[in-house]
C-alpha cells in the first residue's frame, strides 16, 4: 500500500488524463491504494474497507487551497471528496465484476504507439525513461494508472455494446462545429473595465469582513522523519513505513508531538512567526526551508496538533504552536485590490443578470439593442464565421455558444471567468452539406458515439447505486476534517 503512495503524482495523472486518455469522469487515486483493516475504517463499500490513512492520502493529492483546507471543518467539501473517492472505488469493483481486463500486450502496444514517447517516428525507452523521471513516478506505477483507465474505457464501450449510433447524432456533433453564422455583438469588457468602484462602497465591504481579513503569523515545530530516527537502520525498508503507518494511526487517535519526539529522540526546528509569504512580522524573508514543505505546514489551523506530511517521497511531522492574528487595513494594498476585484465582479455578475431577464421576458428587442450600444458609446461589429475553427474574433468555446442561437435571437455568452462578455445577435446561419464523404466523418462519429456513451453510463451509474451498500464511519470522517 505504502509503495504505490510513495510513487504517486499528481501532476502525471493530469498528464496522462490530457495527453493521452479523454474520459468524461476524473480518475484519481484509482491505483492499489485501499486497504484492509479494523482501526480508522472511513467507509465501508461492501465488504471493502477504506482506511483514514489512505482517504487523507489521497485528499492530499488534491492539492487543495489553503482557504479549503481552513474551512474544511465549517464545510461539506470533505464529505463532497469522498463522495467522488466512494464512486471511483465503485468504478474499480464494478470493472472487476465486469470482468474487464488489459492484457500486457495490449498495454505494451498503447505505451509504444504514444506519441510522446517516439524519436524520429519510432518508440524510444530513452525518451519514455526521461517522460517517467522528469514527472516523478516509476514506470509501474504509470503502467498501472494507463491500464485502469483503459479498462474505465472498455467498461463504456461494454455499456453502449449493441447500440445503432443514429446519423442525425453524427450530423449534430458536425453542426455543432461547422457553420457559417453572420452575427451582430457588442463587447461589454470595455464598459466594465471603465466601471469605478465608489470608495465608500469598498469601505462597506472591508468593514462587513473585517475578520477575513487577517494575516496570520505562525510559530512552527517541525522535522524530517529519517530512517535512522525511526529503526535505527539508514534503509528507507519497510520497517521505516510500518513506523509511518503508526505514526499516522497515534496522530489520528490523538498522539502528541511530545510523544513522537520523545520515542524517537527528534531533534525539532522552530520557525518564529511566519506568514503564508514566508517572510516575519518585519518583512524579512524565511529561507532554511523548502516552499512545497512551508505551503504543507503552514495549513493547519488547530494548534498543537501533529500533522504528517509527505514530498518527494520524504516524510515530515509538524506542528504549529502558536498562531498570532494581526487585522491588515485598507491601506494594504493587497487587500484594496481583493476587494476591488470581487466588487467588480460582482458588478460584472449583476449587470449580465439584468440582460439576461430582460431578454428572457422579451424586452430586449433589435430597439434595446441599439440604445444599450448608444447609451454606453459600444459599437455594433458584425461579423461572419466561418467554423469552430474561425478564431479571428472569438474563441472556440465562444463560438460554440454562438453556434447554438437561432436567427433572430439575442443571447449573453460569456467565459467562465467573466472575462470576455458579449451580446449576440444571430442573423443568418449557413448549415454546410452533411453526409458519409465529408472529412473527419470518423471524428464525428466518435464524437457522437462518445457522447451517447457518456448518457448511458449516467443511466447506469444511477442503477449501480442500489448494487453497493456504503457505510461511512461519521466519527472518523469528522476527526479526518478537523486534522487536514
Amino acid at each position: 500500500m505504502l509503495t504505490s503512495i510513495r510513487k504517486a503524482t499528481t501532476s502525471l495523472l493530469a498528464k496522462i488524463l490530457i495527453a493521452i486518455i479523454i474520459l468524461p469522469f476524473l480518475f484519481w487515486g484509482m491505483g492499489d491504494v485501499f486497504r484492509t483493516g479494523n482501526q480508522n475504517i472511513v467507509v465501508t463499500i461492501n465488504s471493502e474497507k477504506v482506511s483514514a490513512q489512505n482517504f487523507v492520502e489521497y485528499v492530499n493529492r488534491l492539492n487543495l487551497t489553503e482557504q479549503q483546507r481552513s474551512t474544511m471543518a465549517k464545510t461539506d467539501l470533505l464529505n463532497k471528496i469522498l463522495s467522488d473517492y466512494v464512486g471511483k472505488k465503485i468504478i474499480a469493483l464494478e470493472i472487476i465484476d465486469q470482468g474487464v481486463n488489459l492484457n500486457n500486450q495490449s498495454l505494451k502496444e498503447i505505451i509504444t504507439t504514444d506519441e510522446t514517447f517516439k524519436k524520429d517516428n519510432k518508440f524510444s525507452r530513452t525518451e519514455y525513461e526521461k517522460f517517467l523521471l522528469e514527472s516523478g513516478i516509476s514506470a509501474p506505477v504509470f503502467e498501472k494508472n494507463i491500464a485502469a483507465q483503459h479498462k474505465k474505457r472498455q467498461l463504456l464501450t461494454f455499456l453502449s455494446e449493441g447500440v445503432n449510433l443514429p446519423e442525425f447524432l453524427i450530423e449534430q456533433e458536425y453542426i455543432n462545429e461547422n457553420q457559417i453564422k453572420t452575427i451582430q455583438y457588442l463587447e461589454l469588457d470595455s464598459l466594465y473595465k471603465k466601471y469605478l468602484i465608489p470608495e465608500v462602497e469598498i469601505t462597506k465591504t472591508y468593514e462587513s469582513n473585517k475578520n477575513l481579513f487577517t494575516q496570520d503569523f505562525k510559530k512552527i515545530n517541525y522535522v524530517e522523519l529519517l530512517p535512522n530516527n525511526l529503526t535505527g537502520q539508514k534503509e528507507y525498508n519497510e520497517s521505516y513505513f510500518e513506523k509511518i503507518d503508526g505514526i499516522e494511526n497515534a496522530i489520528l487517535d490523538g498522539g502528541k508531538m511530545i510523544d513522537f519526539v520523545k520515542e524517537f529522540n527528534l531533534s525539532l526546528v522552530v520557525l518564529n512567526e511566519t506568514n503564508r509569504l514566508k517572510k516575519d512580522k518585519i518583512g524579512n524573508d524565511i529561507k532554511k526551508i523548502d516552499n512545497n514543505l512551508f505551503i504543507k505546514i503552514f495549513n493547519p489551523k488547530i494548534l498543537k496538533q501533529p500533522e504528517l506530511i509527505n514530498i518527494n517521497n520524504k516524510y515530515y511531522l509538524s506542528e504549529v504552536l502558536n498562531i498570532d492574528k494581526i487585522t491588515r487595513t485598507l491601506k494594504d494594498e493587497e487587500i484594496k485590490e481583493a476587494i476591488v476585484s470581487q466588487l467588480k465582479t460582482k458588478h460584472i455578475i449583476e449587470s449580465n443578470t439584468k440582460i439576461v431577464k430582460d431578454m428572457s421576458e422579451g424586452t430586449f428587442n433589435n430597439k434595446q439593442f441599439q440604445k444599450f450600444s448608444k447609451d454606453n458609446s459600444l459599437e455594433i461589429k458584425k461579423i461572419t464565421i466561418k467554423g469552430i475553427k474561425d478564431e479571428t474574433v472569438f474563441n472556440s468555446d465562444i463560438i460554440k455558444e454562438i453556434f447554438k442561437v437561432n436567427d433572430g435571437s439575442f443571447q449573453l455568452i460569456t467565459d467562465s471567468l467573466l472575462t470576455k462578455n458579449y451580446i449576440i445577435l444571430a442573423k443568418k446561419t449557413e448549415k454546410l452539406p452533411f453526409n458519409k464523404n465529408i472529412k473527419d466523418y470518423e471524428q464525428y462519429k466518435t464524437k457522437a458515439k462518445f457522447n451517447l456513451a457518456n448518457q448511458i453510463y449516467s443511466t447506469f451509474d444511477e442503477s449501480i447505486n442500489s448494487k453497493y451498500d456504503v457505510k461511512i464511519n461519521e466519527k472518523v470522517l469528522n476527526r479526518i476534517k478537523n486534522t487536514l
